[in-house]
Protein backbone atom coordinates (compact mmCIF):
# COMPACT_ATOMS: atom_id res chain seq x y z
CA UNK A 1 0.00 0.00 0.00
CA UNK A 2 1.37 3.45 -0.98
CA UNK A 3 1.67 6.33 1.54
CA UNK A 4 -1.18 8.14 -0.25
CA UNK A 5 -3.45 5.10 -0.06
CA UNK A 6 -2.53 4.60 3.59
CA UNK A 7 -3.35 8.24 4.43
CA UNK A 8 -6.84 7.88 2.98
CA UNK A 9 -7.49 4.50 4.58
CA UNK A 10 -10.18 4.75 7.32
CA UNK A 11 -8.71 4.57 10.81
CA UNK A 12 -10.62 1.38 11.83
CA UNK A 13 -9.38 -0.40 8.68
CA UNK A 14 -5.80 0.70 9.41
CA UNK A 15 -6.05 -0.61 12.96
CA UNK A 16 -7.44 -3.95 11.77
CA UNK A 17 -4.73 -4.28 9.12
CA UNK A 18 -1.98 -3.55 11.64
CA UNK A 19 -3.49 -5.98 14.13
CA UNK A 20 -3.57 -8.76 11.53
CA UNK A 21 0.06 -8.14 10.62
CA UNK A 22 1.18 -8.08 14.26
CA UNK A 23 -0.87 -10.99 15.54
CA UNK A 24 -0.82 -13.26 12.48
CA UNK A 25 -2.39 -16.61 13.30
CA UNK A 26 -3.59 -15.37 16.71
CA UNK A 27 -5.74 -12.74 14.96
CA UNK A 28 -7.19 -15.43 12.70
CA UNK A 29 -7.88 -17.66 15.71
CA UNK A 30 -9.68 -14.83 17.54
CA UNK A 31 -11.65 -14.00 14.41
CA UNK A 32 -12.78 -17.63 14.19
CA UNK A 33 -13.86 -17.58 17.82
CA UNK A 34 -15.85 -14.36 17.42
CA UNK A 35 -17.57 -15.51 14.22
CA UNK A 36 -18.20 -19.13 15.26
CA UNK A 37 -18.01 -19.39 19.08
CA UNK A 38 -19.92 -22.68 19.08
CA UNK A 39 -17.28 -24.30 16.84
CA UNK A 40 -14.07 -22.87 18.36
CA UNK A 41 -13.45 -24.10 21.88
CA UNK A 42 -11.21 -21.39 23.34
CA UNK A 43 -9.95 -17.83 22.98
CA UNK A 44 -6.29 -18.89 22.73
CA UNK A 45 -4.52 -21.95 21.27
CA UNK A 46 -3.44 -24.84 23.50
CA UNK A 47 -0.18 -24.71 25.46
CA UNK A 48 2.88 -26.78 24.56
CA UNK A 49 2.38 -28.81 27.75
CA UNK A 50 -1.17 -29.63 26.66
CA UNK A 51 0.01 -30.68 23.20
CA UNK A 52 2.62 -33.06 24.65
CA UNK A 53 0.13 -34.48 27.15
CA UNK A 54 -2.64 -35.07 24.61
CA UNK A 55 -0.30 -36.80 22.14
CA UNK A 56 1.61 -38.82 24.75
CA UNK A 57 -0.23 -42.18 24.30
CA UNK A 58 0.35 -42.34 20.53
CA UNK A 59 2.66 -45.08 19.26
CA UNK A 60 4.04 -43.09 16.35
CA UNK A 61 5.86 -46.02 14.80
CA UNK A 62 2.51 -47.73 14.21
CA UNK A 63 0.55 -44.61 13.27
CA UNK A 64 0.13 -44.03 9.56
CA UNK A 65 -3.20 -42.17 9.36
CA UNK A 66 -3.81 -39.38 11.87
CA UNK A 67 -6.93 -37.23 11.70
CA UNK A 68 -7.66 -33.96 13.48
CA UNK A 69 -11.01 -32.22 13.86
CA UNK A 70 -11.00 -28.44 14.20
CA UNK A 71 -7.30 -27.74 13.62
CA UNK A 72 -7.74 -23.96 13.79
CA UNK A 73 -4.42 -22.29 12.97
CA UNK A 74 -2.43 -25.53 13.24
CA UNK A 75 -1.44 -25.59 16.91
CA UNK A 76 -1.35 -29.40 16.87
CA UNK A 77 -0.58 -29.88 13.16
CA UNK A 78 3.13 -29.13 13.32
CA UNK A 79 3.82 -31.23 16.45
CA UNK A 80 1.94 -34.14 14.85
CA UNK A 81 3.93 -33.83 11.62
CA UNK A 82 7.18 -33.73 13.60
CA UNK A 83 6.29 -37.11 15.14
CA UNK A 84 4.50 -38.75 12.21
CA UNK A 85 6.34 -41.39 10.18
CA UNK A 86 7.60 -40.59 6.68
CA UNK A 87 4.86 -42.54 4.92
CA UNK A 88 2.13 -41.22 7.21
CA UNK A 89 -0.67 -38.77 6.48
CA UNK A 90 -2.27 -36.06 8.59
CA UNK A 91 -5.82 -35.21 7.52
CA UNK A 92 -7.37 -32.18 9.20
CA UNK A 93 -11.06 -31.29 8.91
CA UNK A 94 -12.62 -27.92 9.65
CA UNK A 95 -15.84 -26.12 8.74
CA UNK A 96 -14.12 -22.70 8.77
CA UNK A 97 -12.78 -21.83 5.29
CA UNK A 98 -10.42 -19.19 6.74
CA UNK A 99 -8.62 -21.81 8.83
CA UNK A 100 -8.41 -24.25 5.93
CA UNK A 101 -7.03 -21.58 3.58
CA UNK A 102 -4.46 -20.51 6.17
CA UNK A 103 -3.27 -24.08 6.78
CA UNK A 104 -3.04 -24.86 3.07
CA UNK A 105 -0.93 -21.73 2.57
CA UNK A 106 1.41 -22.19 5.54
CA UNK A 107 2.01 -25.93 5.96
CA UNK A 108 4.14 -27.29 3.15
CA UNK A 109 4.34 -31.00 3.82
CA UNK A 110 3.36 -33.73 1.36
CA UNK A 111 1.88 -35.73 4.23
CA UNK A 112 -0.58 -32.95 5.12
CA UNK A 113 -4.12 -32.53 3.80
CA UNK A 114 -6.59 -29.86 4.96
CA UNK A 115 -10.25 -30.54 4.16
CA UNK A 116 -13.17 -28.12 4.37
CA UNK A 117 -15.98 -30.24 5.74
CA UNK A 118 -17.68 -31.82 8.74
CA UNK A 119 -16.06 -34.25 11.17
CA UNK A 120 -19.27 -36.28 10.91
CA UNK A 121 -18.15 -37.19 7.37
CA UNK A 122 -14.75 -38.50 8.49
CA UNK A 123 -15.32 -42.01 7.12
CA UNK A 124 -15.89 -40.68 3.60
CA UNK A 125 -13.04 -38.17 3.90
CA UNK A 126 -10.54 -40.81 4.98
CA UNK A 127 -11.75 -43.12 2.19
CA UNK A 128 -11.29 -40.31 -0.35
CA UNK A 129 -7.62 -40.23 0.70
CA UNK A 130 -7.29 -43.95 -0.06
CA UNK A 131 -7.55 -45.41 3.45
CA UNK A 132 -10.16 -47.58 5.14
CA UNK A 133 -9.37 -46.47 8.68
CA UNK A 134 -7.54 -43.97 10.87
CA UNK A 135 -5.07 -44.98 13.56
CA UNK A 136 -5.88 -42.03 15.81
CA UNK A 137 -8.28 -39.10 15.76
CA UNK A 138 -7.68 -35.84 17.64
CA UNK A 139 -10.35 -33.29 18.54
CA UNK A 140 -10.59 -29.98 20.33
CA UNK A 141 -14.16 -29.34 19.16
CA UNK A 142 -16.40 -27.93 21.92
CA UNK A 143 -18.91 -30.79 22.14
CA UNK A 144 -20.95 -28.97 24.79
CA UNK A 145 -21.89 -26.19 22.35
CA UNK A 146 -22.27 -28.09 19.07
CA UNK A 147 -25.74 -28.02 17.46
CA UNK A 148 -28.13 -30.79 18.58
CA UNK A 149 -27.26 -34.18 17.11
CA UNK A 150 -23.86 -33.15 15.76
CA UNK A 151 -21.86 -34.41 18.75
CA UNK A 152 -23.32 -37.95 18.68
CA UNK A 153 -22.91 -38.08 14.89
CA UNK A 154 -19.22 -37.20 15.22
CA UNK A 155 -18.72 -39.74 18.01
CA UNK A 156 -20.35 -42.53 15.98
CA UNK A 157 -18.38 -41.67 12.83
CA UNK A 158 -15.14 -41.52 14.79
CA UNK A 159 -15.70 -44.98 16.22
CA UNK A 160 -16.39 -46.33 12.73
CA UNK A 161 -13.26 -44.83 11.20
CA UNK A 162 -10.83 -45.90 13.95
CA UNK A 163 -9.00 -49.20 13.69
CA UNK A 164 -9.21 -51.60 16.65
CA UNK A 165 -6.68 -50.38 19.20
CA UNK A 166 -6.91 -46.82 17.91
CA UNK A 167 -7.82 -43.87 20.11
CA UNK A 168 -9.95 -40.75 20.05
CA UNK A 169 -7.81 -38.04 21.67
CA UNK A 170 -10.03 -35.28 23.04
CA UNK A 171 -9.06 -32.09 24.86
CA UNK A 172 -11.83 -29.90 26.32
CA UNK A 173 -12.55 -27.46 29.10
CA UNK A 174 -15.46 -29.43 30.59
CA UNK A 175 -16.19 -33.15 31.06
CA UNK A 176 -19.09 -33.06 28.59
CA UNK A 177 -17.24 -34.84 25.78
CA UNK A 178 -15.89 -37.48 28.17
CA UNK A 179 -19.42 -38.31 29.31
CA UNK A 180 -20.55 -38.60 25.69
CA UNK A 181 -17.57 -40.78 24.78
CA UNK A 182 -18.65 -43.42 27.31
CA UNK A 183 -21.38 -44.58 24.94
CA UNK A 184 -18.92 -45.21 22.08
CA UNK A 185 -15.56 -46.35 23.49
CA UNK A 186 -14.71 -49.38 25.59
CA UNK A 187 -12.03 -47.67 27.67
CA UNK A 188 -11.55 -44.04 28.48
CA UNK A 189 -8.33 -42.84 30.09
CA UNK A 190 -8.45 -39.51 31.86
CA UNK A 191 -6.00 -36.64 32.09
CA UNK A 192 -5.84 -33.02 33.16
CA UNK A 193 -3.46 -30.22 32.24
CA UNK A 194 -3.55 -27.17 34.55
CA UNK A 195 -0.92 -25.23 32.58
CA UNK A 196 -3.34 -24.14 29.87
CA UNK A 197 -5.79 -21.27 29.40
CA UNK A 198 -8.26 -22.40 30.54
CA UNK A 199 -7.09 -25.62 32.29
CA UNK A 200 -7.66 -28.59 30.03
CA UNK A 201 -9.62 -31.82 30.54
CA UNK A 202 -8.11 -34.62 28.43
CA UNK A 203 -9.77 -37.91 27.49
CA UNK A 204 -8.39 -40.81 25.46
CA UNK A 205 -11.15 -43.12 24.19
CA UNK A 206 -9.85 -46.49 22.97
CA UNK A 207 -11.60 -48.70 20.45
CA UNK A 208 -11.40 -52.31 21.56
Amino acid sequence: MSPVQFAHEPLPARIKRKARALLGPMALFLKGFVQHPAMVGALVPSSQRTIRRVLSPVDWGNCRVFVEYGPGVGTFCRPVLERLRRDGVLIVIDTNPDFIAYLQATIRDSRFSAVLGSAADVVDIVAAHGFDHADHVLSGLPFSTLPPGVGPAIMAATRRVLRPGGAFLVYQYTTHARQMMAGYFERIDRGFEPVNLPPCVISWGWKG
